[in-house]
């Protein structure tokens, strides 16, 4: 099973960021019995295609999704998803103070700095790159693999450093291709789209290997050029592919079963949201090959 310290790299991009510092889960208690006036959510407030101030993202959509199914309001506590995201979030309590929210919107399978609901969507990461430049015929990355070697050998691959698209460079001989970039940035004005809607869209880089909804969402954005976005399998010694959930405190069982429940029955409603931002849904067949 993948570590938990080897899931937040790829879980920055794969939601957002790595969520905590991997500190000790706190005693927490069982549900307040207080009824819940609001469905309050902890976000990242510049973290599209997931969330922003503005309301604009995926989680954003889905949060109101339920609000309205729970007959409450959505309403945000923001906090820039770096270090210790959960700890000043979900488990963030003064004395006498209630917590400022109560559910994170999307956490990776296996995840275990809050209690995981059932997952919702799977997706993987992909590679995004210009139509009309000389890799058209890339459907695959096998396809990509099988470029001739002196046009492979010139493209200049863009990735987030520790991330499942790092180690795919180091499997496939292609470190010297890469062009990193930093998956923790304390620039609060850093995105993770910038490495498509930047860079890639000005020819800095040829290819970007990013967290398929990232990847679905900034070149659906991106008029000129046109972007092809292609989902990578995962492969042995590398895995692509996850399985987002939601997560809530530890200890709070109704209120994630609530939860649970309404993941199966807005699943529709949730698919055709992940479906209008460009997320590439994907199947079992992308999971790594068993053993």
């Amino acid at each position: 099973m993948t570590s938990t310290r080897r899931l937040c790299p790829a879980w920055r991009h794969a939601a957002g960021a790595c969520l905590a510092a991997l500190l000790p889960l706190p005693s927490l208690a069982a549900d307040e019995a207080a009824p819940r006036q609001a469905l309050r959510v902890c976000q990242d407030p510049n973290n599209l295609p997931f969330s922003n101030q503005q309301g604009e993202g995926i989680e954003n959509r889905i949060a109101e999704l339920f609000g309205k199914a729970l007959g409450m309001p959505a309403t945000y506590y923001s906090f820039p998803q770096r270090l210790a995201f959960i700890r000043n979030t979900l488990r963030y309590k003064l004395p006498g103070q209630d917590f400022p929210c109560d559910i994170v919107m999307g956490v990776p399978v296996g995840y275990d700095q809050v209690s995981v609901t059932k997952p919702y969507y799977r997706s993987t990461y992909a590679m995004v790159f210009p139509q009309g430049k000389g890799l058209d015929q890339v459907r695959s990355s096998s396809d990509f693999l099988g470029l001739d070697p002196a046009r492979l050998s010139k493209l200049r691959i863009g990735i987030y450093d520790r991330s499942p698209a790092s180690d795919w460079l180091v499997k496939h001989g292609l470190v010297a291709n890469g062009v990193p970039y930093q998956t923790m940035n304390a620039d609060p004005q850093q995105y993770p789209g910038e490495i498509i809607e930047k860079d890639l869209a000005t020819g800095k880089i040829d290819v970007a290997i990013v967290w398929g909804p990232i990847a679905g969402y900034f070149a659906k954005r991106i008029k000129s050029p046109a972007m092809s976005v292609v989902p990578m399998r995962s492969e042995p010694g590398v895995r692509f592919d996850y399985q987002m959930a939601m997560g809530v405190r530890h200890g709070e069982r109704e209120w994630k079963q609530q939860i649970e429940t309404l993941i199966d029955t807005k699943q529709p409603e949730i698919t055709a949201i992940l479906t209008e931002f460009g997320v590439p849904l994907v199947d079992e067949s992308y999971a790594s090959p068993k053993p």
